[in-house]
């Protein structure tokens, strides 16, 4: 983000209000509480995505069975796997994991072509290009910005919202009752009352006792359904149904492979964009996005996509919600994400406990959904406005999101837009997030060209590095005063970038060094492309500004780099490290 000074009253801010951060555990009362709540909120939607496709079709009882099973099963390992964070994968957050809507139309054509094993091996193929993304996000950072992955989290809502108010309605074939407003009228309130109103523990468990108080005001009408429950086995597990994988590929296969990846790319997008939200509401004090975190919750979508394919079920992705939940409880403690993939696979093999959840009556989990769509959609903005909103970006935001609405209420070309295309850019979050990708290349080709040199990571790269921008500053006809401040810039960035210690210095003689420079009328962008440093210099920047002002070696440089820079931007990835400075022209 850019560099700005935090509000000298922290414990006023959204950020204090987090009671355990990702390395504290809760109370085990408090952990399988929110593990539930995060369960009840999107079992609903693992179980009846798969079979809404399998329905659609007609892909048979059997196979249906199954594909809700594996759902549950995948969704708990991916979640756990997601807070854990083994090694380069997973996020090490609270990144709850289903089955993703994007690919409904996708599947349906899968399913249509070729069956069960075509679509297992769709899935499974698409998930490696999920990989090498996740390996390789850094050369994409450019494009996959914090206004794309803000934007992507505004049209998330836009795109559910509607189901979420769909859900308030009787299903077909039910007759209205009274049961249904009123039920949805408890939830809201009671989830909102004591959301605003209650401290402490109270605040934690506002979602769930606003289902509770829904379940209670509905059951007299007869809308919790108890028949499910009563027919659904204790335990168990589909004996048969796993379709394999097909290994003859038939043209189906490379004619639906690039839509499967495509919709890949797409859902990566969505991940990106939560995982960079999930950092944002999980410390008490504000941290700079990390990006070795979202290229390991992207590969462990990844890895939860490609285990979907071996077992035959639709890919997953992450939940929006876990962010939303995060922010309303103060809870981010990874235990939570371990307990929350428990259940799902426990549920799993255990049907009749399942059905208790799914019996809740619709119009209840979709007031749920709406009080943490509405807390989600803010949370996009508040991503944008913190990268900063300029003229240009104001387009692409407004143009994208707007975009993403028209299309997904099919008010654009719907008579053009038909088939399987219809359907995917019928998605909000789909058409939104392309749109918002294909504008941000647009603004990058109109930039003037970088012209960037190449060095070792040493202090004796220092004059070279100037003496590239002392030219490069005068073909744009810089005065004096600008190219002084310019060098004073870069000077402070290379120095901030060396490790410490004679040792650590001279073994940075063998990484490399490149250095970018972007120069228009009014400033200067400048990019530093090195090997990974162990602490993220945006977080110590941010860190300076309430520490004492005293003159430490090592510090000293960051201090005149906030002064020369306009703004700081540190990105760290697994395979290299960014700084990039801008630099305003004096006038």
């Amino acid at each position: 983000g850019i560099l700005r000074r935090p509000v000298p009253t922290p414990a006023k801010t959204a950020s204090n209000q987090v009671r355990f951060e990702p390395d504290q555990r809760p109370g085990l009362p408090l952990t399988a509480g929110l593990g539930l709540q995060y369960f009840l909120l999107s079992v609903g939607g693992i179980v009846l995505t798969p079979a809404t496709v399998v329905r659609v079709a007609d892909a048979g009882e059997s196979y249906l069975t199954w594909t809700c099973f594996a759902a549950l099963l995948i969704c708990g390992v991916s979640t756990i796997l997601q807070a854990v964070r083994i090694g380069p994968i997973g996020a090490g957050h609270i990144l709850l994991m289903g089955t993703s809507g994007a690919f409904i139309a996708a599947s349906v054509a899968a399913l249509n072509a070729g069956g069960p094993g075509l679509l297992a091996t769709l899935v499974a193929v698409s998930a490696l290009f999920q990989f090498a993304l996740a390996w390789r996000l850094s050369l994409l950072r450019r494009v996959v910005t914090p206004l794309v992955a803000g934007t992507v989290i505004m049209l998330i809502a836009v795109t559910v919202v509607p189901i979420a108010f769909g859900m308030f309605e009787p299903g077909e074939g039910e007759a209205p009752s009274a049961g249904a407003p009123l039920s949805v009228v408890a939830t809201l309130v009671v989830t909102a009352g004591v959301a605003l109103l209650g401290s402490g523990p109270w605040r934690l468990w506002a979602p769930i006792l606003g289902v509770i108080a829904g379940c209670a005001v509905s059951a007299p009408y007869g809308l919790y359904d108890t028949a499910r429950v009563a027919a659904a086995p204790w335990i168990g597990m589909p004996g048969s149904g796993w379709p394999g994988l097909e290994i003859d590929l038939s043209s189906s296969f490379w004619t639906l492979l690039p839509v499967f990846v495509l919709v890949t790319i797409i859902g990566a997008v969505e991940t990106i964009g939560d995982s960079i939200a999930i950092q944002q509401v999980s410390w008490r004090k504000r941290k700079a996005t990390d990006f070795r975190i979202v290229q390991g919750s992207v590969a462990a979508d990844g890895v939860g996509n490609f285990l979907s394919g071996l077992a035959g079920t639709m890919p997953n992705t992450t939940y929006s919600s876990s962010v939303a939940i995060v922010e309303l409880t103060g809870v981010a403690s990874r235990a939570i994400g371990v307990c929350i993939g428990c259940i799902f696979i426990a549920f799993a093999f255990l049907p009749k406990a399942t059905a208790v959840i799914i019996a809740v009556p619709e119009p209840i989990v979709g007031a749920y959904l709406l009080v943490l769509l509405a807390m989600l959609f803010v949370l996009g903005m508040r991503i944008i406005v913190q990268d900063g909103v300029d003229y240009r970006k104001s387009i692409v935001i407004g143009l994208a999101f707007w975009l993403g609405v028209g299309f997904q209420g099919q008010l654009i070309f719907p008579s053009f837009l038909t088939g399987m295309l219809g359907e995917t850019m019928a998605n909000g979050m789909t058409a939104g997030g392309l749109v918002a990708i294909l504008l941000t290349v647009v603004l990058e080709l109109a930039k003037p060209k970088a012209r960037k040199m190449k060095s070792a990571l040493s202090l004796d790269a220092l004059p070279a590095v100037l003496s590239f921008l002392s030219r490069t500053a005068k073909r744009r006809r810089w005065d004096a005063g600008s190219q002084d401040r310019l060098r004073a810039a870069a000077e402070e960035s290379l120095l901030s970038l060396l490790p410490d210690g004679t040792e650590q210095s001279e073994a940075a003689e063998a990484k490399h060094l490149i250095v970018s420079a972007r120069l228009n009328a009014d400033g200067a962008e400048l990019s530093f492309i090195a090997s990974a440093i162990e602490d993220n210099l945006e977080d110590r920047l941010n860190l300076l500004a309430n520490l004492p002002e005293e003159v430490v070696e090592r510090e000293f440089s960051l201090r005149l780099l906030r002064h020369y820079a306009s703004s700081v931007r540190h990105q760290q990835y697994h395979d290299i490290d960014i700084l990039t400075v801008v630099v305003k022209r004096e006038p």
